[in-house]
């Protein structure tokens, strides 16, 4: 089961003492979260005003960062509008990356995202499917790149636990009728982290946690940080095996 540490998302700077913004902190904490179990780093790069960005002269710094504080672990970053809200912009500056990432999420829903998808995949990224709704599934069956996709992240928004597995079981019939095969990784967010966290560790998908997806522990009191996050996961999953 790969465990991915998510470790900023959109969240805004101060909304956890932890957060990690700058590239520092986020190497520092990137190299927390792996000592804790983590298998995977996922970042929203951000710019010196700890804006989310996704411009080369962001991105290369930082992919230079983390490899020297996690050698040899898989980085994967962002591609969401919310680092970029123009499609033909992002477009443009993921074509201009100079250093690449192991891999990118790409959010199906969002204008331009299988141009996104095509362009990273042309240039030997693995790209991970962002499926929020069932039509983003369909699109995933539709657009004839599934099977070069690396996996697909079901990422239900509802703010119930019941209403986001509903949601996810609704995506995952679709992948399941159309044939699509690829590794699945099942998150929730803020009040449902956790009970989606079990809900994918029952199911044997691939998981993620973190001050992305949320700031408080399964008890309800506000994490340390990336890697209590991480521990705490690693423990749940271990309680299962």
């Amino acid at each position: 089961m790969r465990i991915v540490a998510c470790l900023n998302g959109d969240r805004r700077p101060g909304a956890h003492p932890a957060l990690p913004i700058s590239m520092d902190q986020v190497a520092e904490d990137a190299r927390a979260a792996v000592d804790s179990g983590a298998d995977e780093i996922h970042v929203h790069p951000r710019d010196k005003r700890g804006a989310e960005a996704l411009d080369p002269q962001v991105l290369t710094p930082l992919l230079e960062r983390l490899r020297a504080a996690v050698p040899g672990v898989p980085i994967s970053v962002t591609t969401a509008l919310s680092a970029e809200p123009d499609p033909w912009r992002r477009y443009d500056v993921v074509q201009r990356w100079g250093a690449l990432p192991d891999s990118a999420t790409v959010n199906l829903h969002e204008p331009g995202s299988v141009e996104v998808a095509r362009l990273l995949l042309d240039r030997r990224v693995r790209v991970e499917a962002g499926v929020w709704t069932v039509e983003a599934a369909r699109i995933l069956a539709a657009s004839g790149l599934a099977e070069e996709f690396s996996a697909v992240l079901i990422e239900p928004t509802q703010a119930t636990t019941q209403a986001a597995l509903e949601n996810a079981s609704a995506i995952a019939a679709i992948l399941d009728r159309a044939g699509i095969e690829l590794p699945r990784l099942l998150h929730g967010q803020d009040d449902t982290a956790w009970p989606v966290l079990d809900a994918a560790i029952e199911a044997g998908h691939d998981i993620r946690i973190g001050l992305e997806d949320t700031l408080r522990t399964p008890e309800g009191a506000e994490a340390a940080d990336n890697a209590d996050l991480v521990a705490r996961a690693v423990a749940r999953v271990a309680a299962t095996a």
